[in-house]
């Protein structure tokens, strides 16, 4: 099946100069949904995950059927004061300023190979810290999957500093 011709590109969005490649359509079609997580499930199952990983917000529509394929767990990174309960908290640099990912404390265990799952990989800063944070908590990171991949933006090679799997189903110039 042509998955790429399920997602939608949307010029100027979110601001002018900017080609956005939209997974609603793909959401849309349950046929080419399936797909994308057989394929994803295929790529991640040889990493032998004990947890998925999804990222605030798209990567958890990812992360948890795929996990449910697979018969693991999920767990969700996300922004600072979305988590109810104690959190582990990670800080990392944006072009002007700073982000904090956290996930909930006591979810990970340590020694749990955790793999990392969002929609969109571009430049692999919010990957990277989510990377970093799993760590934090005790998880071993094998790999990291994401439905799409934004050539020519170092995503891939930030991953790839961090010793990570980078797993994608669809690549699309950036």
């Amino acid at each position: 099946m042509d998955l790429a011709s399920h997602i939608r590109r949307v010029p100027d969005f979110p601001k002018p100069g900017i080609l956005f490649y939209d997974i609603s359509t793909l959401l849309a079609h349950s046929g080419a949904w399936r797909e994308t997580i057989d394929r994803m499930a295929e790529a991640i199952r040889p990493m032998q995950p004990d947890l998925l990983a999804g990222i605030e917000s798209r990567g958890f529509l990812a992360a948890a059927p795929l996990a449910l394929a697979l018969g693991k767990g999920f767990v969700m990174v996300r922004k600072r004061g979305k988590l109810p309960g104690r959190t582990v908290s990670h800080a990392y640099a944006l072009e002007y300023g700073e982000d904090v990912v956290e996930v909930q404390d006591g979810m990970i265990e340590r020694g749990q190979r955790v793999v990392l799952v969002d929609d969109l990989l571009a430049t692999g800063g919010t990957a990277a810290a989510s990377i970093e944070l799993l760590r934090k908590v005790g998880a071993e990171v094998p790999a990291a999957a994401f439905i799409i991949e934004l050539m020519g933006l170092g995503g891939r090679e930030r991953l790839d500093v961090q010793e990570v799997r980078t797993e994608t189903v669809l690549q699309f110039p950036a």
